[in-house]
């Protein structure tokens, strides 16, 4: 009998232990906000928050320069012909994201300067808080793109 309370005792502890340990990860809307990488680690983007919404914007370039004219890079895929000469640096591509109270920032768009095109996107934490999982979709997710940025300084 003494084995028996000891084991449940171990497992009610264990079980206590995880429940604690969850509770203290679940994901809070500021835990987006810093500077990552891409994917490709071509370009650092800088995740801010204005009032309840999430933006970001590109920080740093690889190849800041167009190798061409050797002028800063600009957005020239851009189809509104307005905005082509708009430089990289700086261009917000991440807009209007709410955070869900979960582990999701939603019902924002990312706009990818490699095609032009402006696409519906939600954003969660992967895994771990240093990176993010970004879906950009057209209509539904399952027609759309992942990708994955990492944070530049990781968090312990």
């Amino acid at each position: 009998m003494k084995k028996i309370t000891s084991i449940t005792f171990a497992v009610f502890m264990l079980l206590s232990f995880m429940g604690m340990k969850a509770i203290a990860q679940k994901p809070k809307p500021g835990d987006i906000l810093g500077t990552w990488f891409n994917e490709e680690k071509t370009s650092k983007l800088q995740v801010y928050q204005v009032g309840t919404k999430f933006f970001a914007k590109i920080v740093w370039l690889k190849d800041p320069l167009d190798k061409a004219s050797g002028k800063p890079r600009v957005d020239n895929l851009n189809p509104d012909a307005k905005l082509k000469n708009t430089p990289l640096l700086g261009l917000v591509v991440l807009k209007d994201f709410a955070f869900d109270g979960d582990n999701e920032w939603k019902s924002g768009t990312i706009y990818d300067p490699k095609n032009g095109k402006t696409y519906s996107c939600y954003i969660k934490l992967d895994d771990s808080p240093n990176k993010l999982k970004i879906r950009g979709y057209i209509g539904v997710s399952l027609l759309g793109r992942t990708t994955y940025w990492t944070r530049t300084v990781l968090n312990p």
